[in-house]
Formats: C-alpha cells, sequence, structure tokens
C-alpha cells in the first residue's frame, strides 16, 4: 500500500494501517538510534518510544514526502534525549565494542561471517571517531537516504553545510578507514 493511503487509514483509526505503518519506518528508526546509541536494546526500546510517540501525534503526521524525515527527527531528538540521560546516570557496566556486534548468521560461512563483522566493527568505529556532527550528516545522507534538504531541516543548518559537511565526513572517513587497512585482506 502506497504511503499516503496508509497515512489516510491510519488516521482513521485502523489498526491494521498502524501495524503496516510501523513495519515501514522500523528498521529504519532502529537503525537510526542503533548509530547513536551502539546497543541493540538501547535501539529497541528508543524504537518503541518513537512510534508511541509518532501514534500520540497522528494528526501532525506530515504527508508522504516528508513523514520519513519527521519520523527521523523524532528518532533523533528522543537518541539525543537518551544520551543526555545516561550521560547523566552512566550505567554500571559497559559491554566492550566488540561485543556489540552479534553477526552470526546462518548462509556465510564462519569464515566469511568473520571477515564482515571485521569489516563492520571497522566502519562502526571509524564513524564513531567523526564529530557528532560529521556523524550525524553521513547517517542521514548515506545510510538513511535523506535529501540535503531534509537534513539541513532535521539538524537545523543550511543546506549548503549539510552538502560540504556530507562531503568532508565521506573523505574523513575514509582516510580513517584506509589507516585501518580496510578493504585489504583480513
Amino acid at each position: 500500500m502506497e504511503l499516503p493511503q496508509l497515512l489516510t487509514q491510519v488516521r482513521a483509526g485502523d489498526e491494521l494501517a498502524w501495524e503496516a505503518f510501523v513495519r515501514m519506518f522500523q528498521g529504519r528508526v532502529f537503525g537510526l538510534a542503533f548509530h547513536y546509541t551502539g546497543q541493540a536494546e538501547d535501539a529497541r526500546d528508543l524504537a518503541q518510544d518513537v512510534f508511541v510517540r509518532v501514534y500520540g501525534s497522528l494528526a501532525q503526521v506530515p504527508e508522504a514526502e516528508g513523514c520519513l524525515a519527521w519520523i527521523l527527527r523524532i528518532t533523533r531528538n528522543a537518541c539525543i534525549d537518551h544520551l543526555r540521560r545516561r550521560k547523566a546516570r552512566p550505567p554500571l557496566w559497559d559491554l566492550p565494542a566488540d561485543e556489540m556486534f552479534d553477526l552470526r548468521s546462518g548462509e556465510p560461512s564462519p569464515e566469511e561471517a568473520h571477515h564482515e563483522a571485521v569489516r563492520r566493527n571497522l566502519v562502526h568505529r571509524a564513524l564513531h571517531e567523526l564529530t557528532d556532527f560529521n556523524r550525524e550528516v553521513l547517517v542521514l545522507r548515506e545510510i538513511h537516504g535523506l535529501g540535503v534538504e531534509e537534513v539541513a531541516g532535521i539538524l537545523g543548518v543550511p543546506a549548503g553545510t549539510v552538502k560540504s559537511r556530507a562531503s568532508r565526513a565521506r573523505l574523513e572517513l575514509a582516510e580513517k578507514l584506509c589507516a585501518a587497512g580496510f578493504g585489504g585482506a583480513e
């Protein structure tokens, strides 16, 4: 079902349409939350909170073309709030970065799974070495596929800033990945 029709049904109170709406966006919301928190459980909790907020303000959901950016803006704000709370009250323990990725899969061989885990870990670590702003720009532009104007709206900066920072961030990420041996033989 197309998003405009789905939104109409969701606003009319159709529970099945709401389920379809959540399924349509849950991967992106979880993915963005995971990029901010680095922990799957926190990302799941934040995604659930985001959809509770969205459900509470269905009348304010923009039409189809602005819907994804609006939901990702809510997600970003929820993540920032979560990180602020976490900084004020740090958890009793944190998992080491190596334990954050459980990439076992039934399809690839163990060796392929290992190489994929190493590559993802390198990219994840390199992303976290970028400035917060550059990381946000890359995640929103490259991973979530948002346009320059949508990213500018979410971050509250001019579109030109998004363009220049995205370019600079890509170069910086590539340099960090090359320095870490990304793409070479593991």
